[in-house]
């Protein structure tokens, strides 16, 4: 078991003497956390999630890292296209970006500069609702072809009589080389959006206040505007935190916390009966839009026994839109071909599923997803069949509650997630 190391212990590692100090900004922020735990020893009445709510909530969101250091902040231009902002995301690999208002004025307020936040999810969802739209749709070839530019006439009637998953393939697989995709700017998708124009954090809001949006309020990400300058000053990620708490390994508040086993702290939340699966024989189209309609992120591919054998994740639909020719035949191509191509063209590794078990601590479980850079992990049992799912935000929220009224009038001026949304 990992020695509990005290403030003064992680400073002598990580300060040689005559050296300056080298510890990680994120183990600044864990320290001072450890000052605050331990200020509230002369209160024994609170308890251990109290302590915690009453460290984060006395540090500013300021003080996170910036998760861009040394390199500037991606934003996508309101009048790129679906395309281009696809390639904007993968050139730079990443899952999101805010989108800037190309009519904004040069003095234009945050909330007027930018129009919302952009994810590979937002992209994918709409398409795929297009795709589904159009392959349902009771149209005649032309009307279909035109609708979406390069679907031949003798492809596009084939689609309004074949079996619904073999139609939206047909649609679906035009789609990289349609005009929907090439010519459909992100402005005119920003109903799929998460927020609009986006829930922002100012650089005074606290550290309780970014994990329970980012947990019981289910943000993705959350951008830190400069209220002055009217910019991003800072992007804050379910990953980015986790990333924090494996850098607080060896803290007294974290191992009080995260030496915990899964079962202690009440996780999985989601059962097994709640997952959301798909075959390995069947269309690799089928996990996308089984994710659309049950507004899941990722669902694990299982064999014929049951046992998972990889996972796709609805930003995995970049493999779809940005691909080889080896994935063009998106009508035949079955979950488990699909696993294996990104993996031969791209090197992808994140569709390798990783498990725990249910003995497991939390402190496991946060090392192995930040070593692995994913977003969510799979229990297993003894027998090595599922029996639950664990993501970042369930991580994030056993970690703090909302206190009754704590947010008061915070969401006052937010749009909230449109009714005809789709992400």
């Amino acid at each position: 078991m990992q020695a509990v190391r005290t403030r003064e212990d992680q400073r002598e590692e990580a300060t040689p003497l005559g050296s300056a100090r080298s510890w990680s900004p994120e183990a600044e922020i864990g320290m001072r956390v450890e000052d605050i735990w331990d200020s509230l020893d002369v209160q024994p009445q609170l308890s251990r999630s109290d302590k915690l709510n009453s460290c984060f909530d006395s540090i500013p969101v300021a003080s996170f890292p910036h998760t861009f250091a040394g390199s500037q902040l991606v934003e996508i231009p309101s009048d790129a296209t679906l395309a281009e902002a696809v390639d904007i995301l993968s050139r730079n690999r990443i899952i999101s970006a805010p989108v800037r208002n190309v009519d904004a004025p040069e003095d234009a307020s945050w909330i007027d500069r930018y129009i919302g936040i952009v994810e590979f999810a937002g992209i994918a969802v709409w398409l795929l609702h297009q795709s589904e739209a159009a392959a349902k749709a009771d149209v005649g070839a032309d009307e279909l072809a035109a609708k979406l530019g390069t679907v031949t006439l003798e492809g596009a009637a084939a689609a309004t009589v074949r079996e619904p998953e073999g139609a939206i393939a047909e649609v679906f697989g035009a789609l990289p080389s349609s005009d929907l995709f090439n010519k459909t700017k992100v402005q005119d998708i920003s109903g799929s959006f998460r927020w609009a124009p986006f829930l922002a954090l100012q650089s005074s809001d606290t550290f309780l206040t970014m994990l329970l949006l980012l947990s019981k309020y289910r943000m993705k990400s959350l951008p830190v505007v400069d209220i002055g300058e009217g910019t991003i000053s800072n992007i804050i990620t379910q990953a980015a935190v986790v990333h924090m708490l494996s850098e607080c390994v060896g803290l007294h508040w974290f191992e009080e916390w995260g030496t915990k086993t899964l079962s202690e702290i009440g996780l999985p939340i989601m059962r097994l009966s709640k997952i959301v699966k798909v075959r390995e024989d069947e269309p690799a189209l089928k996990a996308f839009r089984l994710m659309r309609r049950r507004g899941v992120g990722g669902i694990p591919v299982v064999d014929e026994t049951g046992k998972a054998i990889g996972s796709i994740m609805i930003k995995d639909v970049k493999h779809l839109l940005t691909t080889s020719e080896t994935n063009r035949d998106y009508r035949t191509l079955t979950a488990q071909e699909f696993i294996a191509n990104a993996r031969q063209s791209s090197g992808e590794r994140q569709m390798i599923i990783i498990t725990c078990k249910r003995r497991d601590t939390v402190k496991d479980i946060i090392l192995k997803l930040d070593a692995e850079k994913r977003q969510r992990i799979y229990v297993i049992d003894e027998e090595g069949n599922l029996d639950g799912l664990i993501t970042l935000r369930d991580i994030i929220a056993k970690l703090v509650y909302e206190p009754p009224g704590y947010f008061g009038d915070f969401f006052n001026g937010v749009i909230p997630l449109p009714q005809n949304s789709r992400v």
